[in-house]
């Protein structure tokens, strides 16, 4: 009879640990804090924390766009990491920029790699990061004199790809 005991016991703990285990896996490579997830053109996935993208390196300018009514909107200083860094060497000819509302928006190569007009994910706003800055990660272009207009960006709107609450960034 105290086999028996023994015997269910052991099978419960076994039971217990297989259910247990993927589990405590699986929140231990959970990313902590906020994060985005990149897809590369291979179909490589990976997600990027805010830790992750405060080590690499940073653009911090004053920023604003031009609306498709001619208003400018979203003044401030904004710090990110350039488009083009967080893809690095992948082979790609444009990004999709996806956000959490699902508003999608292509952007091409050639505007990405702009040295005049560079492409960010900011990740602050005058000094305020996400979490607490409610925009969330957020697509910024960001050109040295801090204002990018509808005709300067060949766009109806350059507000257009200033995309806010971005969930993912997926480059084809």
């Amino acid at each position: 009879m105290q086999n028996v005991r023994r015997g269910m016991l052991l099978a419960l703990v076994v039971l217990t640990v297989s259910v247990a285990a993927p589990l405590v896996v699986r929140w231990a490579l959970s990313p902590t804090g906020p994060a985005i997830e990149v897809v590369l053109p291979s179909g490589a996935t990976r997600m990027v924390t805010l830790a992750t993208l405060r080590r690499l390196p940073t653009l911090t300018r004053q920023g604003e766009y031009q609306n498709q009514f001619g208003n400018w909107r979203d003044a401030g200083v904004y710090s990110g990491v350039r488009l083009a860094d967080l893809i690095g060497d992948a082979d790609y000819e444009t990004i999709d920029v996806v956000a959490r509302d699902g508003y999608r928006v292509t952007i091409e190569r050639a505007r990405i790699e702009s040295p005049d007009h560079p492409v960010v994910l900011a990740y602050a706003k005058d000094g305020v990061a996400v979490p607490a800055w409610e925009d969330g990660f957020r697509i910024a272009v960001l050109p040295e004199d801090g204002r990018i207009s509808n005709e300067e960006y060949d766009a109806v709107s350059a507000g257009s790809f200033w995309v806010k609450n971005v969930v993912s960034i997926v480059a084809h």
